[in-house]
């Protein structure tokens, strides 16, 4: 493609008058997203008392419907990473091939869709972990536990500091400040409503979502000249290379790639909605129907950032791209929106990871070891793993280097095991429970190994190695029998 040269534009081109002055700590974006944090406390506060056993509380009780499988899906897998990580790394590095958003996780639900959704409905489980039980035994099942929890607590966290970031960006307050109220208030949303609220209100959050960013992107357009003006400068910046030189070896790309497609697939918070929906059809219909619906409205603040170049060069905070540009571009009311979109698709992403970490904590690890039959002592203690994961996820927002780098994180740790035990144990008859147990091991700690060895692809030599282990003990298995 060929360059071009943004103008350097002044001062008051950059921030107009209205955003020159720095926000009051009370505003009216930020009043409307306090209305809006309430109403969504609200229903879940009110859903809460149709929570009677502890599928009800992990799963919704196996009855989501097309509408809200779709958009719980959708909502879900539509988090900071993709509104905030995404377009804070292309402003930064431009788009080439070692930038997968959208289309790297759109196309994970895809295939989550045409490969697995059946299937693993079909297994009638409430956690991932489930399926190592069926498979392979109760050790392998509390070892994949352990295994699974520390990348949803890790996704909460780039959830979290991603919602602190859009508090921050609406008011005076510090990002620090603005994580511990956005921590506070996630903890207290997840341990009310369960899935079943997350579900629901996930289709308002979708709608305002997607509203959000379109008008998003028309002010930008707007301020940038106009769709004309817009498609030029899109059609010639040199921020947008696809060649595969110019993102640097193809190894490197393949990486970027591998690790939401592959990495993702298997992702607990992607099970828990397939698993709650009411049919397997249900399942498979929404996972490729929330596929689709991601990639088209992912491309919104990848095409922002693209332009961004046209409204601001320095930002104290790059994470805070997309709101400081939709602050400066949109009257508050507009703004508040926007924000409220960004806040619909935290919320409906953190809400999943926590469920899903306390969901392993307590049904296949506290449950089961101290014999509880209680439900309403596992729902409790459901809420209660929420409440301990959500401070851990805190911790993790406060002291991590961005949103992006703990969702990559997420996806990759020990995700590589996990992938190669569900999709052959789904599959095939193979494998022992040693050799599913190794596999899971092999997984994490080689991805663990090659990440502090500095390798430039860690997850492609973990998969490659978890895949290698899964094989060799298949071939020891066979020659033992």
């Amino acid at each position: 493609m060929c360059s071009t040269t943004y103008p350097t534009p002044s001062d008051e081109d950059r921030f107009p008058p209205h955003a020159i002055a720095d926000p009051p700590v009370v505003t009216p974006a930020l009043v409307a997203l306090l209305a809006f944090l309430a109403l969504q406390l609200g229903i879940g506060a009110y859903l809460s008392r149709r929570i009677s056993s502890e599928a009800d509380y992990l799963i919704g009780g196996r009855s989501l419907g097309y509408t809200l499988a779709t958009f719980s899906l959708f909502a879900t897998w539509f988090g900071a990473e993709t509104v905030i990580g995404s377009s804070t790394t292309i402003y930064g590095e431009g788009f080439s091939l070692a930038s997968p958003e959208p289309f790297g996780y759109g196309l994970c639900l895809i295939l989550m869709g045409a490969l697995l959704a059946r299937p693993l409905w079909n297994r009638g489980l409430t956690t991932l972990a489930d399926l190592y039980r069926q498979r392979f035994g109760t050790g392998v099942e509390r070892l994949a536990a352990v295994l699974l929890i520390p990348s949803s607590v890790l996704w909460a966290g780039a959830q979290i500091r991603a919602f602190g970031q859009v508090l921050s960006s609406a008011s005076l307050l510090t990002p620090e400040t603005g994580i511990g109220i956005a921590a506070l208030f996630v903890v207290a949303y997840t341990m009310f409503g369960g899935l079943l609220a997350d579900a629901v209100t996930d289709v308002l959050q979708g709608v305002i979502l997607t509203v959000g960013l379109v008008i998003t992107l028309v002010a930008v357009v707007l301020r940038v000249g106009g769709t004309g003006e817009a498609l030029h400068l899109l059609a010639t910046t040199d921020r947008v290379n696809l060649a595969p030189a110019a993102a640097g070896p193809i190894w490197l790309a393949v990486e970027a790639w591998a690790i939401p497609v592959i990495g993702s697939l298997t992702a607990t918070e992607i099970v828990s909605r397939v698993i709650a929906a009411r049919s397997a059809t249900v399942a498979r219909r929404s996972a490729l129907a929330s596929g689709a619906l991601y990639m088209l409205v992912g491309s919104i603040p990848v095409v922002i950032a693209l332009l961004a170049g046209a409204l601001t060069t320095d930002l104290a905070h790059p994470e805070q791209l997309l709101p400081t540009i939709a602050r400066d571009s949109l009257p508050p009311i507009l703004f508040a929106v926007f924000a409220g979109g960004l806040i619909a698709a935290i919320l409906s992403t953190v809400d999943s990871t926590l469920l899903v970490a306390s969901g392993l904590l307590s049904h296949n690890l506290i449950v089961p070891l101290a014999r509880i039959e209680n439900e309403r002592i596992k729902v409790r203690l459901a809420r209660g793993g929420v409440l301990a994961f959500g401070l851990i996820a805190w911790v993790l927002a406060l002291n991590s280097e961005g949103v992006f780098s703990l969702v990559e994180q997420a996806s990759a740790l020990g995700s590589t095991g996990v992938v190669v035990t569900v999709c052959f144990g789904l599959f095939t008859r193979a494998g022992s429970p040693v050799t599913a147990a190794m596999t899971l091991l092999t997984g994490a700690v080689s991805y663990g190994i090659a990440t502090f060895a500095a390798h430039p692809t860690p997850f492609l030599l973990s998969l490659a190695s978890a895949l290698g282990v899964w094989t060799l003990g298949c071939l020891i298995d066979h020659v033992r029998r």
